[in-house]
C-alpha cells in the first residue's frame, strides 16, 4: 500500500492547538531557564562581565580591545543593567531572554522550512536542551550569540523563499554586523550562510539576488571595519590547546545537553533522523539549511582543533541540531504509514531520556556548577583577623572577587600581569610571607599563568598549608605563616613507614609550639626520607585527637610539599620537608590532646602504610595543650 503524506489543513480547532502548544513551549523554556537563576555565584568570566556592564561605553570599547571578545554584548549587557540592576539574577536575566527568544526563533524557522510540525518540534527539542539551558543561564555573550545566529539564518531563509522582499535582506546584514561584534566565531554562521546561498543560487542562476547577497554581505563588512583590525589580533592570537575533541561526544552535548553517561547510540539514532529528513523533505528549496548549518560550524570548529571547553561557541550549531532532528521528526510523522510513524514515536522517547539525563546532570551533578566565589568571600569575610591576605593565583579572577568581597584584607593578584617573571613574583611572595600571619590563596589556571608554580611553591616553602577545599575548579587553600619555618628537626624521631623493600623513614618533627588556642593553627613540619625509589604516591595525615577511636577534631592530610612533592618523586637519601598547618577548631574544648601522624595510598585511602614495631597506623609525636 502506498502512504501518502498527512494533510497540512488546519481548521480553527486545530490552530487553537498548535498555539496553546506553542505557548506551552515558551513557557517551558522561559522556566527551564529563569529557574533558580542567582542560586548559584557568579564564575570568574561572569565576574569580567559585571565589571565591564559597569563601566561608561568609551571605557567598554577600550577594555574590550584588549579583550579575547568583542564589545557588542558588554554594550547591551551596560544597558540591560542599567535598568535591571547588577544581581547575579539581572546579570543572567540578559542571556535567559536571549536563550528564550532563540527557541521562538527556531520555531518560526522550522515553520518557515517546513511546516509547524517541524516547528514545535525543533522549539521543544531547544527548549529542553540542557547545553543551550545552560548558557542561557550564564552571564556571557554566548546564549547572544545563539540568539542572533538563529535570527540571521531566519531572515536569509526568509528572503530566499521570498526573494522580492528587501526587508529580511537588511535584516540579514544589520544582524551578522551585531554577531560579529557579539563573538569572534560568528564568522562560522557567516560561511553557513554562504553555502546555504550557494546551494539556492545554484538551483536558479539569477544574477540579481547573487549581487543583492554580496550588496549586503558589503554592507555587514563595512559596519564592521572599525573592529576589523582588533579581531584579527585577537584571533591569531588564541592559544592553541593542542587537544581536539571527540565528534561524538561534540554532538551529543550539542543535541542533548550535558551527561557522563554514554549515549552514541542516541547519537546514531540521530543520523536516522537526518536520513528521514533528507529523503521526506526533497523537493523542497530549503529543506538542507539546518544540515549545511551545523555541517559548517561544527566542522570549523573541528578543523581548527579547538578543545572541549570552547563548546560555548557552538550554541549556533547547537539550534541548527535541533531544527535537523525536529524536521526529521516531523518528517517521519508527515508520514500516513505505520512504519515511519512508529519509528517516530519510538525516536521521540530515545530524544527525551535523552533530553531528561542532560537536564538531570545539569541540575544536580556538581560538575557543572559553577565555581562559587560568592563562598569564598563570606568564609575569608566571617573569619577576618589582622594579618590576614589574599592571593589570587591564575588569570581573571579579581573581577569576580571584586564583585563578592567587602573585607578589609591586602588582595594579591598572582602573577602581575601575564606572568613569566618569576623572580619578580618570588620577591613579592617573599613580602607577603614577612608581613602576614596568615594567607588565603586561590588556585585557578595557575597552570597557564604560573606553569612554573612559584607562587605555590613559595608558600609551601615559607608557610603551612591549614585547609584545603574545592569550590567548583577553583582550590581554596588556608596558609599560616606562623614565623621562620623550620629548617631541621627539633625533635628526632627516625620511625619506620611501610613495607619490606619499601621503607619510609620519619626522621624527625619541628613543631611552633605545644601549646595553643583554639582557633589557632598549629604548624607541623616534619621530615621525611627513603632509601629507595617509591613507586606509589601517599598521602600524609596528620590528626589531633583525645581519643584514639573517635574521629579527630583536627586533621590535615595532603601529598607532601602541598602536593608538589609527591613520594613518587622522592631521590633515596634526601631529606623532604613536608609542613602542615593544623588548624585547631574555636569550639575545641581545652586540655590534652595527642598529635599523630600516617600516611596512606592516594588511589586507596583505606591502604595505610603501617608503622614498624607496633603493628599500628599511626605515630603519635608529640603532645599538643589546647586552652580557651
Amino acid at each position: 500500500m502506498q502512504c501518502t503524506p498527512a494533510t497540512t489543513a488546519h481548521p480553527p480547532a486545530r490552530a487553537a492547538l498548535w498555539l496553546a502548544a506553542a505557548v506551552a513551549i515558551m513557557l517551558l523554556a522561559a522556566g527551564l531557564r529563569f529557574h533558580d537563576l542567582g542560586a548559584q555565584s557568579l564564575w570568574n568570566d561572569e565576574g569580567a562581565s559585571a565589571v565591564m556592564a559597569g563601566r561608561s561605553a568609551r571605557d567598554i570599547l577600550i577594555h574590550a580591545a584588549a579583550d579575547i571578545h568583542p564589545p557588542g554584548y558588554y554594550l547591551a549587557l551596560a544597558a540591560w543593567t542599567g535598568l535591571t540592576g547588577t544581581s547575579e539574577f539581572a546579570l543572567r536575566a540578559f542571556s535567559a531572554l536571549a536563550s528564550v527568544l532563540t527557541v521562538a526563533t527556531i520555531g518560526a524557522l522550522g515553520r518557515r522550512l517546513y511546516d509547524r510540525k517541524a516547528a514545535l518540534a525543533a522549539a521543544l527539542l531547544l527548549a529542553a536542551n540542557g547545553f543551550a539551558i545552560y548558557y542561557g543561564q550564564e552571564a556571557r555573550m554566548y546564549a547572544l550569540l545563539g540568539l542572533l545566529a538563529t535570527a540571521g539564518m531566519g531572515a536569509l531563509a526568509t528572503w530566499l523563499v521570498e526573494p522580492s522582499r528587501r526587508a529580511p535582506l537588511m535584516a540579514l546584514a544589520l544582524g551578522n554586523a551585531a554577531g560579529l561584534y557579539t563573538h569572534y566565531a560568528y564568522p562560522f554562521t557567516m560561511l553557513a550562510q554562504g553555502a546555504v546561498f550557494v546551494l539556492w543560487w545554484l538551483r536558479r542562476r539569477d544574477w540579481r539576488p547573487l549581487s543583492l547577497y554580496i550588496a549586503a554581505n558589503a554592507l555587514t563588512l563595512l559596519l564592521f571595519a572599525p573592529w576589523v583590525g582588533t579581531a584579527i589580533g585577537q584571533v591569531t592570537t588564541w592559544p592553541d590547546s593542542g587537544v581536539g575533541t571527540d565528534p561524538a561526544f561534540l554532538l551529543r552535548t550539542l543535541s542533548f545537553g550535558p551527561g557522563g553517561q554514554d549515549t552514541s547510540w542516541v547519537v546514531a539514532f540521530a543520523a536516522l533522523f537526518a536520513a528521514a529528513a533528507l529523503w521526506m523533505w526533497r523537493g523542497r528549496a530549503l529543506w538542507f539549511l539546518p544540515i549545511v548549518w551545523a555541517s559548517v560550524t561544527i566542522g570549523g570548529f573541528l578543523l581548527l582543533g579547538l578543545a572541549a571547553d570552547d563548546l560555548k561557541q557552538l550554541t549556533p550549531a547547537s539550534a541548527a541540531l535541533t531544527l535537523w532532528l525536529g524536521s526529521g521528526l516531523a518528517a517521519l510523522w508527515r508520514d500516513r504509514c505505520i512504519t515511519p510513524r512508529l519509528l517516530a514515536a519510538a525516536a521521540s522517547a530515545i530524544l527525551a531520556a535523552a533530553l531528561l539525563a542532560g537536564l538531570s546532570a545539569l541540575y544536580t551533578d556538581p560538575a557543572y556548577r559553577r565555581n562559587d566565589y560568592r563562598a569564598m568571600a563570606s568564609a575569608i569575610m566571617a573569619d577576618a583577623r589582622p594579618g590576614d591576605a589574599i592571593i589570587l593565583d591564575g588569570p581573571g579572577q579579581g573581577e569576580v572577587w571584586s564583585y563578592y568581597y567587602r573585607g578589609t584584607a591586602p588582595v594579591y593578584p598572582l602573577p602581575r600581569d601575564l606572568g613569566g617573571d618569576d623572580a619578580a613574583t618570588q620577591a613579592e611572595m617573599t613580602a607577603i610571607l614577612r608581613d602576614h600571619r596568615r594567607i588565603f590563596a586561590l588556585f585557578w589556571g595557575d597552570r597557564e599563568r604560573d606553569p612554573n608554580s612559584t607562587v605555590e611553591r613559595a608558600l609551601n616553602a615559607g608557610a603551612f598549608e591549614a585547609d584545603s577545599r574545592w569550590y567548583g575548579d577553583v582550590r581554596f587553600v588556608v596558609y599560616a605563616v606562623p614565623g621562620e619555618p623550620a629548617a631541621a628537626p627539633a625533635e628526632t624521631l627516625n620511625l619506620h613507614f611501610g613495607i619490606a623493600g619499601a621503607p619510609i623513614l620519619l626522621e624527625g618533627v619541628a613543631l611552633d609550639r605545644e601549646t595553643v588556642r583554639a582557633g589557632d593553627a598549629l604548624a607541623v613540619t616534619l621530615f621525611w626520607r627513603t632509601d629507595e625509589p617509591l613507586d606509589r604516591r601517599y598521602k600524609v595525615f596528620v590528626h589531633l585527637y583525645a581519643n584514639p577511636d573517635a574521629p579527630p577534631p583536627a586533621q590535615h592530610d595532603s601529598e607532601p610539599g602541598g602536593g608538589l612533592a609527591p613520594t613518587t618523586g622522592w631521590t633515596p637519601g634526601e631529606t623532604v620537608i613536608d609542613r602542615h598547618g593544623l588548624l585547631i577548631p574555636p569550639d575545641l574544648p581545652p586540655g590534652e590532646y595527642t598529635l599523630a601522624v600516617g600516611l596512606y595510598a592516594v588511589d586507596d585511602p583505606a591502604a595505610r602504610l603501617i608503622l614498624a614495631g607496633s603493628g599500628g597506623e599511626r605515630a603519635e609525636i608529640a603532645r599538643i595543650t589546647v586552652l580557651p
